[in-house]
This record gives structure tokens, sequence and C-alpha cells, in this order.
């Protein structure tokens, strides 16, 4: 929903009804991932996508419906026998989408949701997609860190499904729950939508050089709240790093480790040391390995850079396994060469390594383009360590 949110609570605010299409499920190579979203207005105006286009003419005309007052609906979409290009997808894909209509009516919390997305505050939707009782479907329960608002239809599923659905928005993951009729755990019949709007990741690059300020504006486009921070006042300043969120002066290994204190690192953040200078490396990369788990940790570096930096860490006490966990020299092997290539070349690995990439060229290999956040996640543990060519 956070792709179609802005025309989504201006139809709202004007008092008008919108039909929204969500992705609640995938399987195998579908496009996109649960979360991603279609709008239908009043006026039949549509944004967002479902699928990038191979079956977006068909759950049109399902929020259309919705508009019209069809209660809500869940749909699946995979290849079609017949013609793959007619309501399936050509990917080879299955999804299963959850058709309902908003208005202020029935959606009395969008405006409050909307607020803390905009604030950075984490909130998840739970919402019936599947149940016995046609009557549940579409109840949905607003969920935040210490407090839940609405009602799936008793005190006992509101009660279950929040604790489950909190679990997941501190992960920020957005995926559906089974559960009983009435919110058993260990029984079926019920499935709940969890659409997680948690804040976005972090990315901290240290060293106010030209490679950082590529890879700034290469984070801020990949939707990662960018930090650059460097300890000299003359380099680091919002004038050189206009696209960023933040730019702090002051020593890298004091700026981290204020930051792990206060708690503000978790296991979506990602840090990149740019500097390769030992003085401003070792103690940051000491503060960094020692840390709590982030999401990669790179640093950059020539091979002759990183083999010096291993042995002086080596020397402040830092043991194989946490010298495992960086990254060096910093990206994949792509031939860069300046500083938007280097860039791009981090940039990849940091995404091969959240979905489970190999990195190969995917002409030479094989399964699904398409990898899921759950086998992702197993993936980007075991690869955390891994080292850049």
């Amino acid at each position: 929903m956070r792709d179609v949110l802005d025309p989504l609570l201006r139809a709202w605010r004007a008092g008008e009804t919108a039909g929204l299409v969500t992705v609640v499920r995938t399987f195998q190579s579908a496009p996109r991932d649960p979360g991603a979203a279609m709008l239908v207005t009043a006026d039949g105006t549509a944004s967002g996508s479902v699928s990038g286009g191979c079956v977006e003419g068909a759950v049109y005309e399902l929020a259309t419906d919705a508009i019209a007052g069809a209660p809500p609906i869940l749909e699946r979409y995979g290849v079609s026998d017949d013609d793959a290009f007619a309501v399936g997808l050509s990917c080879g894909g299955i999804i299963d989408v959850f058709v309902e209509a908003v208005s202020r009516e029935d959606y009395p919390e969008l405006e409050s949701i909307a607020a803390d997305v905009a604030a950075d505050l984490p909130v998840a939707v739970a919402t019936v997609i599947e149940h016995p009782d046609p009557a549940w479907l579409g109840r949905r329960l607003i969920v935040r860190p210490d407090s839940a608002e609405g009602s799936l239809g008793s005190p006992l599923a509101d009660l279950r499904v929040a604790e489950d659905v909190r679990g997941l928005l501190a992960q920020g993951r957005t995926e559906t729950l089974g559960f009983g009729p009435d919110g058993e755990r260990m029984g079926s019949g019920m499935r709940v939508f969890v659409n997680s709007f948690a804040p976005a990741p972090r990315m901290l690059v240290f060293g106010a050089i030209d490679f950082a300020s590529a890879l700034a504006r290469l984070g801020t486009y990949l939707g990662y709240r960018v930090t650059v921070c460097d300890a000299r006042p003359v380099f680091a300043t919002p004038a050189r790093f206009p696209e960023v969120d933040q730019v702090v002066v002051d020593w890298p290994a004091r700026y981290l480790q204020g930051e792990i204190d206060a708690g503000r690192i978790d296991k979506r953040t990602i840090i990149c040391v740019m500097t390769h200078d030992p003085k401003f490396d070792v103690p940051l990369l000491t503060a960094a390995l020692r840390g709590p788990e982030v999401a990669y940790i790179g640093a950059m570096g020539s091979r002759r850079t990183h083999e010096d930096r291993e042995q002086r860490l080596r020397e402040a006490g830092l043991t194989d396994a946490e010298l495992a966990r960086v990254s060096s020299p910093i990206g994949l092997d792509l031939g860069a060469h300046t500083p938007e290539e280097t860039a791009v070349s981090i940039a990849a690995q940091v995404i091969a390594l959240r979905w489970g990439g190999s990195g190969d060229a995917l002409a030479e290999a094989s399964g699904p383009i398409h990898r899921r956040a759950a086998a992702a996640a197993a993936t980007a543990t075991t690869a955390a360590g891994a080292r850049g060519a």
C-alpha cells in the first residue's frame, strides 16, 4: 500500500470510495512482492501495479466492482493454459491478490496510518483475507509496538494476531499468517495479511569522498535513510551531499558507537567504510564488528590496504569470526573504475546479500529470477561474511 498511499489518501480525504488491490502472497517467480498495490479511484484512474502489467486489466475490473459495492475478495492469478498473456503471469509465477473498497466509512484509521508512515513510525495493518465466515473478510487490526486499534472479529483473535504481528513489524516483514477461525495459533481457516510499514533501513557511509557521494546518491535511490559521517568539516557538508538524510561531522568510531548505544542500529543497517585510512578504519571497524548484527559491513581499499587493515584489526584483538563479517575489498567484481561504477558494484553486493542472489549473470544461471524474502533471509545470514572481489 505504501506505493499508492498518497493517491489513496487524497481520495479518502475527498470522501470518495476507491478500489485497492494488494498482493498478499506470491509463489515461484512472481514479479511483485507482497504489499505491492494497485489503486483505482472513483474516476477510473489507476495507479501502482501488482504484476508489472500482466494481470492489471483483470484486477482493474475487480477494483471497479469493489467501488460499486462488491464485497472483499481474494483472487489468484498464475499462468493461463489458454493464453498466458490474457489473464496470467507470463513469468510463470502465481500471485494472490486481495481486493477491497476503501473509504472514510470502512477505513477510518487510514489517516493515522499515513501520519505514522510519514513520520517513520512503525505501524502494521493486519487484514483478514480468508475466513469461514465471510463477514470477517476485510476486517483489520492496526498494530503499533505498544497498541492496537480496530478488531478482526473477537477479542481472542485480536490478542493473538497482534502479538504475532508485532514480531513481524519489529523485523519490517510483510507476509500472510495463518490462524484458526478465532485466532487459534494451531488452527487453520483464517488467513491474515500483515502489511508492515517499518522505518526505512539505514545506510551509514563513512568518509566524505567522491566515492561516498556516488554511493550515498544510489543508497537514497534504493530507499535507504543515508547518513554520511566524516571527522573533517571541510568535506562533510550538506552542499557536497544534498541528497542524503543526514551529514555528521564526528569521529566515525565515536558516532557509530553512539548510534549502537542508542539502539539505532539494527539487522537492516548497511555500514560502508570508504575512508581507507587506518586511524579512522581500525576503531570504526572494531566498533562495527563487535556491535549488533547488521545486514552488511563493507570496507573500501585495495587488496594491499585490506591486508594491512586486517592485520591491524587482529592486533586490536578481533577474531577470525568477527573479521569474517566484513566485505573487503568492498563490492562485486564488475570491473568498476569510476565512483559511480564503484557505487553500483557495492549496491549490487548489498542487493545480492539481501535477496540471496549469486551475483552471476542471469543468462548463465537457472532457477527463479525473483527470490522471496524468507529464502533470502537464510541465505543472507550465511553469506553475510562473504568478501567482494
